[in-house]
């Protein structure tokens, strides 16, 4: 097994789920920080800017980082739409989302447009409305170009597994007839800036995460390798029926030796 020269993360689902907290998952990034191993949370989650990812990791799971650890798909949203909009001059938006995506947006310059935005943006909402998604999906069918942050179906908290941004992105997509330009896993969009962030080749490091149908298979287009923990999502029978495998996997992070790979 090569010596991985940095990690990229996930977090609800491998780190924690939820308010639940993974003590094997902490004793993990733990073992990172010793050894000097660079890392970076990479989380399709766009609710939360990455200083409150840090205090949530903090306060609520004893897990101590920076927002340097830290990407989150709102922010590769706004990167990747900050990079499209310089080649337009284009900069309006519409936004099915919470704080973490509108203010990272917003940080790019882009400003709302309820009428006619050139990008209507569909994120996790926990207070969606019929009238966001008839805002959203009006917009959309006159012009508006269709951005769906990532394609969570489902998302491991402490309640179970609860309905992902995909979900709504459906929804949205289902209503206009129009497939979405997607940003976050399991497109390799979010894995090459984070890897581009940290001075990593892809095939020095190691995607780690729980959903087969995001984290590995983003890692899979984006030439890296890939460790899935049964602590989340995906189960050994559904993985078991996917054409092409993880590199490695594990029944929690307890199981994985920096230096030697995968532990009976």
């Amino acid at each position: 097994m090569k010596k991985y020269q940095a990690y990229l993360i996930d977090l609800d689902g491998t780190i924690y789920a939820g308010s639940k907290r993974y003590p094997k998952a902490k004793a993990f990034v733990e073992r990172l920080q010793a050894a000097h191993v660079p890392f970076k949370f990479v989380t399709n989650n766009t609710t939360k800017l990455p200083v409150d990812v840090v205090a949530n990791l903090a306060d609520n799971h004893d897990i101590h980082v920076t927002t340097d650890n830290v990407y989150t798909a709102g922010l590769a949203t706004a990167d990747f739409l900050d990079r499209r909009a310089g080649q337009t001059g284009k900069r309006t938006v519409y936004v099915v989302g919470e704080i973490g995506l509108k203010q990272a947006l917003a940080a790019k310059g882009f400003t709302v447009d309820e009428d006619h935005p050139e990008y209507v943006v569909v994120g996790l909402d926990s207070d969606v409305t019929y009238e966001k998604f008839a805002k959203a999906i009006l917009a959309i069918r006159s012009g508006s170009t269709f951005i769906g942050t990532n394609s969570d179906s489902n998302i491991p908290k402490a309640r179970g597994l609860m309905p992902g941004a995909g979900a709504l992105v459906d929804m949205v997509r289902y209503a206009t007839q129009q497939d979405p330009i997607f940003v976050g896993k399991p497109e390799p969009i979010i894995l090459n800036n984070s890897l581009a962030q940290l001075g990593i080749a892809a095939d020095q490091a190691l995607m780690v995460g729980d959903n087969y149908q995001t984290d590995i298979l983003a890692g899979i287009h984006a030439g890296v390798d890939t460790l899935l923990t049964y602590t989340g999502v995906s189960t050994p029978a559904q993985v078991a029926q996917q054409a092409i495998q993880p590199t490695y996997t594990v029944p929690d992070l307890a199981h994985w030796d920096l230096e030697a790979g995968p532990i009976d």
